[in-house]
């Protein structure tokens, strides 16, 4: 037996949009190929939204889900799964959509209630299945309804506290749900409506005053507010003006207020009752007509300089008979001066401020506008000077200067002269500051101020301020004499000079070492300076090098110079001297070994040592004759060079120092040898002795 799944597939009857209420089917269909005709049990699952929803086993290859009232609840996506034996096929899914959704249910918590209370209300859609959408509507007569939307995901209910307002009598409500299936949204038919009814815990206030009308300064007006409440509890009244609480009672159905009305009280008025979050109100508007027009004072000067009259007159302009009093207004209180309408005083600095009258009528006190007094003291003569002390400034450096007047009444205006122009005019307290950027060479020139108030003394001037502007050093540089190569032990001057600057001028002299080592510093009133040093040593070979410094800036460094301290022609000849006597002593040793090893094989001969010693003394500054002989003959040369030592013979050691002696070379000829102890040679042979002459 041998079959196969050929496909599976999922069907919805009538259709895969379905109306609320109306009955479907979800039928899956298998078909399969087989080799025979044999019987074959089918194990059909159904799926909605992958939850399992139905489960049958059949031989044949359909299963039906009959659903015979569908629900909004049934929408989603279906599919079908058949096992045959070991095998297994799915369908594809197919979206089932029942449209329309049931009527949603909404209750309230309350029939009736006050004013400031909340209403609960719940919406309810008992069939649908979250995420659902409530829309809450709160309905009034001759109003359109408020919409309040609340979303919830879990449950098929909504919640909803409503605050009852004012004014707020006979309240309906409803609601309605919303879901979105795909891309589209459905709504529900709305619930039944619920009917709400609100009582007012109290009335609006009343609120009326004693006189109503034609109300004068200086009446008596009263205040009272009133209203009617249902439960005396937490209940409160306030009557108001401009913000301005001015009085208020609580647990009272009952407020009143009195006072002496003046120009000031016209205005609007309000009565308050407030009860928890319940609150009414009653406005009314209040006109209090003029008694007499407030005061008017007058000075007789409002600048005036100290020790001087000053008149102040205060005036009414009406026919009332008034009490005048004039006051010196003041932080701590005003200052009582004098209970009159007119008052004249000779004025000081203490004096200046403001000045006001008060006038009297029935009780009724109005007072001026302030009239402001002040009293000049005159300006002393102001003092210029450079801020920092120093009436010096650097080229190309800003000038700060400060002008002070020590004694004088602000405001004091100043000036600022440079040379015959002024630069500034500043009005201060008690001093003012000029600056004068970026000062050139021709700026050294004369400063000025003056100083003025509102005395009337005038202007006063400062003293001329002379300013020095003081030059930076430019390019130091160093020199010497005699430059590169100084003998020791004589004298070398060194020149620091500068390019510009203003004297004096510090000058410092340097050697570079790992520290550097100051050799030398003086200030002078020259843009140069030689510092002489008397010996050179070979230790003051290097690197010298110098700076300079004045009042405007910092050191300037010159360009390093190298000295090599070396040796004097005298010492090199010493040295010299030193060295030759040094070759001559080594040659005077070499020869006196040669001649001792000579004179040890001249022992062999005695007769030739004789003749030759016999002869030497002899030997000043002649030349010796050869002798010839018929029978045999020695004879050797030697030559010896001698530039520092002499060679002594033993008879001449106690003679005189040879050291000056000149040198003369002489031919000796030596003949009748002895046969015996020389070697026979025929010929002649010539011998080379250095003589050294001597006095004797």
């Amino acid at each position: 037996q041998v079959f196969t799944f050929n496909r599976v597939e999922i069907r919805v009857q009538p259709s895969v949009k379905v109306k609320n209420g109306d009955p479907m089917a979800i039928i899956c269909h298998a078909d399969i190929s087989k080799n025979t005709d044999f019987q074959l049990k089918h194990n059909f699952t159904i799926f909605k939204d992958g939850k399992l929803v139905f489960m049958t086993v059949s031989d044949k290859e359909d299963a039906r889900y009959e659903i015979p009232v569908a629900k909004s609840s049934h929408t989603g996506n279906y599919e079908c799964r058949v096992r045959a034996d070991v095998k297994l096929s799915f369908s594809d899914s197919v979206h089932v959509w029942v449209a329309g959704m049931t009527k949603p249910i909404l209750t309230a918590d309350k029939k009736e209630v006050l004013e400031g209370e909340v209403v609960k209300l719940r919406c309810e859609l008992p069939e649908e299945v979250p995420p659902l959408d409530f829309v809450f509507r709160k309905i009034k007569t001759n109003s359109a309804p408020k919409e309040k939307l609340v979303r919830e995901r879990n449950q098929n209910f909504s919640e909803m506290d409503y605050y009852v307002e004012e004014g707020d009598n006979i309240l309906q409500f409803d609601c309605f749900g919303k879901r979105q299936v795909k891309d589209e949204w459905e709504s529900s038919q709305h619930s039944n409506k619920t009917l709400i009814t609100v009582k007012e815990p109290f009335i609006k206030p009343t609120l009326i005053t004693r006189p109503s009308n034609n109300i004068t300064e200086g009446d008596q007006i009263k205040f009272e507010c009133s209203t009617v409440v249902a439960q005396m509890r937490d209940i409160e009244i306030i009557l108001q003006k401009n913000r301005t609480i001015l009085n208020s009672v609580r647990d009272k159905k009952f407020l009143k207020y009195s006072t002496v009305a003046t120009q000031e009280d016209s205005g609007e008025y309000l009565c308050k009752v407030e009860q928890g979050a319940v609150s009414k109100t009653t406005k009314m508007n209040v006109f209090v007509s003029e008694l007499f027009p407030r005061p008017t004072l007058s000075a007789s000067m409002t600048k005036v300089d100290e020790n001087k009259e000053v008149l102040l007159d205060c005036r009414i302009n009406a026919s009332h008979t008034a009490n005048f009093s004039i006051v010196r207004k003041n932080s701590s209180g005003d200052i009582l001066l004098r209970r009159s309408r007119v008052l004249e005083m000779r004025v000081n600095v203490n004096d200046t401020g403001s000045y006001t009258c008060k006038a009297e009528v029935k009780g009724i006190v109005k007072e001026s506008t302030p009239v402001g007094i002040n009293v000049y003291a005159p300006v002393s003569k102001p003092i210029l000077s450079v801020v920092g002390g120093s009436p010096e400034v650097v080229l190309g450096k800003p000038l700060q200067l400060i002008c002070h007047s020590v004694m004088g009444t602000p405001p004091i205006t100043f000036r600022f002269y440079k040379g015959d122009k002024i630069k500034k005019n500043v009005t201060n307290d008690t001093y003012a500051t000029f600056l004068d950027e970026n000062i050139g060479l021709n700026d050294s020139g004369e400063y000025k101020c003056d100083a003025r108030n509102n005395h009337s003394s005038g202007v006063k001037t400062s003293n001329v301020l002379n300013i020095t502007v003081i030059v930076p050093i430019r390019d130091a540089s160093l020199g010497s004499i005699p430059y590169g190569e100084v003998e020791v032990g004589s004298e070398t001057a060194f020149l620091c000079s500068v390019k510009e600057g203003s004297l004096p001028i510090h000058f410092k002299f340097f050697k570079k070492t790992d520290r550097d080592v100051l050799l030398h510093e003086a200030r002078e009133y020259s843009d140069r300076t030689i510092w002489h040093k008397k010996t050179m040593k070979r230790k003051d070979t290097g690197t010298y090098y110098c700076m300079a410094s004045n009042r405007a800036s910092g050191e300037v460094r010159s360009r390093p110079i190298t000295i090599n301290v070396i040796l004097a022609a005298w010492q090199k000849g010493v040295i010299a001297a030193f060295v030759l006597t040094a070759i001559a002593g080594a040659a005077a040793v070499a020869l006196w070994w040669f001649l001792r090893k000579k004179k040890k094989g001249n022992e062999r001969f005695p007769s030739l040592w004789g003749q030759t010693s016999a002869l030497a003394p002899s030997l000043t500054s002649e030349k010796l004759t050869r002798q010839t002989s018929d029978g045999n003959y020695y004879s050797g040369s030697g030559y010896i060079e001698d530039n520092e030592n002499h060679l002594k013979s033993p008879d001449e050691s106690k003679g005189p120092d040879l050291e000056s002696a000149e040198v003369d070379y002489t031919e000796v000829e030596v003949s009748t040898l002895d046969p015996h102890r020389a070697p026979v040679q025929k010929g002649t042979e010539t011998v080379y002795s250095e003589i050294r002459k001597t006095n004797n």
